[in-house]
């Protein structure tokens, strides 16, 4: 179980804001903050990482006090046991894939963790590589191995993604989320993308001004977070059908997702076509984009 109790004087913008948290969040669990820009969620990750101080407050992991100002405990970054991965990857320009990972073992650490993170991610063929000849998806999959290197007991994730095409993003998400099934680290990112957030979360934690507003399953917060029940998406029809009812679907490939969906015959879609998805909590209808 992490706990948290964070109190801190921020700056959004030009005006100061009190960030005031109290969360708890269960072993093992994947977590999204979420929220406008400004909200304070990068700095609750800061602080959990131990490169910002709270002014007041606690934060404990699994029993073990990582900060607590009245006892005076503030653990250095190096001794508590998480990952970082930032959305510029921040990897040794001068070291190639598989030096990045090793510099992240820890002193006796078996060697073994690494060939699993470079088997699961698909970096055989870029280990010996320098960061400067990848790909952004190639790198944000080695900043994510290096992160996880040392097993951390918690993961933080500062919208690793948001750079990345649709596409790319959702196969990450996908890596990221067996590597979670497999290893059982405790997740917590920041994201602003509602599909990415109802994808990859246990709970979400909406802030706004510093404050928690509301923490609870994705489909309780998802509205919240779009400003509304339904996300407009874009996607390529793979397939069009009409029954003998007159009723038309359509197979539609949104990124790495394929859905069906009911489609008013009047679109008169094709195989080919590039439509707009409504989708709600719990359904979709596409029309054609304009």
């Amino acid at each position: 179980m992490i706990r948290l109790s964070l109190q801190k004087k921020l700056l959004a913008g030009s005006e100061a804001m009190q960030l005031e948290l109290e969360l708890s969040i269960p072993q093992g669990d994947f977590i999204t903050l979420s929220g406008p820009s400004g909200a304070g969620k990068t700095s609750v990750l800061r602080m959990l990482a131990g490169l910002l101080q709270p002014d007041e407050g606690c934060i404990e992991i699994n029993g073990e006090p990582w900060f607590d100002h009245h006892r005076g405990i503030d653990l250095p970054p190096q001794r508590r046991s998480l990952g970082f991965v930032f959305q510029d990857y921040a990897l040794f320009p001068n070291m190639s894939v598989r030096e990045n990972l090793l510099f992240a073992l820890s002193k006796g650490q078996p060697r073994q963790i690494i060939e699993e993170l470079v088997h699961v991610l698909e970096l055989e063929n870029i280990q010996h590589r320098k960061p400067g000849t990848l790909s952004g998806g190639q790198k944000q999959r080695v900043a994510l191995a290096r992160a996880l290197v040392r097993q951390p007991a918690v993961l933080l994730l500062d919208e690793p993604l948001s750079a990345l095409d649709a596409s790319l993003r959702g196969k990450l998400q996908d890596y990221l989320l067996q590597l979670h099934r497999q290893l059982r680290f405790t997740a917590i990112m920041v994201s602003h993308d509602p599909a990415e957030v109802f994808k990859m979360s246990d709970q979400v934690v909406l802030m706004e001004n510093g404050k928690v507003v509301k923490q609870g399953l994705p489909e309780l917060v998802m509205p919240e977070l779009s400003g509304g029940a339904h996300q407009r998406l874009s996607g390529l029809v793979l397939a069009a059908t009409t029954s003998e009812k007159g009723k038309s679907q359509v197979l539609v490939r949104i990124g790495d997702n394929t859905l069906r969906l009911d489609a008013p015959a009047s679109e008169g879609l094709r195989a080919g076509d590039q439509v707009e998805v409504s989708v709600s909590l719990i359904s979709g209808v596409a029309r054609k984009r304009d």
